[in-house]
C-alpha cells in the first residue's frame, strides 16, 4: 500500500518538478525578470496578491462570469441538440448557425459584443457561445446514437413518446452530455478570461492581466496567469467530481 502510494506521489510530482526546474533554468540563462521572471519571484508575488481583498474579489467575478456563461452554454447546447435531432426544419436552421460561431475566432465576437453589451456582460456571452455548440453536437449525436433495433423494441412495446424519451434518448445521451460539458469548460474559461482582458471590466482576473502587461509588470503577470491556469483546473475537477456524483459515483474519470 505504501509502495503504491509512493508511485502515485511520485506520478503526481514528477511533471511538475521537471517542468518548475526548465523554467527555473531558463530564467537563471535569461537573467532578466523583465522578459521571464523566476518561479520564486513569481510565487512570491502571488502569495502577497492571496493576502489582498482585491485578489478575491477579482477571482470571485471572473468565476461568476465563467460559470454563468457556461451553465447558459450548456442550456442553450442542450436545447439546440434536441431541436436539431427531432425536427429537420430546425436543423437546418440552426445547424450552419452553430457551426459558423464554433468557427468564428473568439476575438471577432468580443469585440461585435462590446457594441451590444456592457463589458461585464462579454465574457457571460461569450462564454456562452463557446460552449453552446460543444454541447450541442454531442447531444445531438447522443439523442442519434439509440439503434434502429432499440427503436423498434421500444415500439413493439407501445412505449409513448415521453416514456420512450426517458428510456432510451435520456440514457444514451447522458454520457455525450457529460463529454460535453468537460470538452466545453477549457474554452469556456479561456474565451471568458479572453474577453476580460479585451474589454476590461473594473472586477476581473483578465483585468489584471491586461495591466500587468500594459506595464510591465511581469512578475504578476505570470502570477495572475499561475491564477488563471489553477482556477481553470479547480473548476474542472469541481465539476467532473459532480458530474460522477449525479451518476451516482460509476464510470471512470474521462
Amino acid at each position: 500500500m505504501r509502495g503504491k502510494l509512493l508511485k502515485t506521489l511520485i506520478r503526481l510530482l514528477a511533471p511538475a518538478v521537471f517542468w518548475l526546474g526548465l523554467w527555473l533554468l531558463a530564467a537563471a540563462l535569461i537573467d532578466q525578470p523583465l522578459f521571464l521572471p523566476g518561479p520564486g519571484l513569481v510565487f512570491s508575488t502571488l502569495w502577497e496578491l492571496l493576502g489582498t481583498g482585491r485578489f478575491w474579489e477579482h477571482v470571485l467575478w471572473t468565476l461568476l462570469r465563467v460559470v454563468s456563461g457556461a451553465l447558459l452554454g450548456v442550456l442553450g447546447g442542450v436545447s439546440a441538440g434536441a431541436l436539431t435531432a427531432f425536427l429537420p426544419p430546425a436543423d437546418a436552421l440552426l445547424s450552419p448557425a452553430l457551426r459558423v460561431v464554433r468557427a468564428v475566432p473568439v476575438a471577432s465576437f468580443i469585440v461585435l459584443l462590446l457594441l451590444w453589451v456592457g463589458s461585464d456582460w462579454v465574457p457571460v456571452a461569450v462564454s456562452a457561445m463557446m460552449v453552446t455548440p460543444v454541447v450541442w453536437e454531442d447531444v445531438r449525436a447522443g439523442l442519434a446514437s439509440p439503434g434502429r433495433d432499440l427503436l423498434e423494441m421500444a415500439r413493439a412495446y407501445g412505449m409513448g413518446r415521453f416514456r420512450k424519451l426517458r428510456t432510451v434518448y435520456l440514457p444514451a445521451a447522458l454520457p455525450y452530455l457529460r463529454t460535453g460539458i468537460l470538452s466545453s469548460l477549457g474554452l469556456a474559461w479561456k474565451s471568458g478570461v479572453a474577453a476580460e482582458v479585451l474589454c476590461t471590466p473594473r472586477r476581473a482576473v483578465g483585468t489584471q492581466v491586461y495591466y500587468a502587461k500594459l506595464y510591465l509588470e511581469t512578475p504578476s503577470l505570470f502570477a495572475w496567469t499561475v491564477t488563471v491556469v489553477a482556477l481553470s483546473l479547480l473548476l474542472e475537477k469541481a465539476v467532473r467530481r459532480a458530474l460522477r456524483k449525479k451518476e451516482g459515483g460509476g464510470g471512470d474519470e474521462a
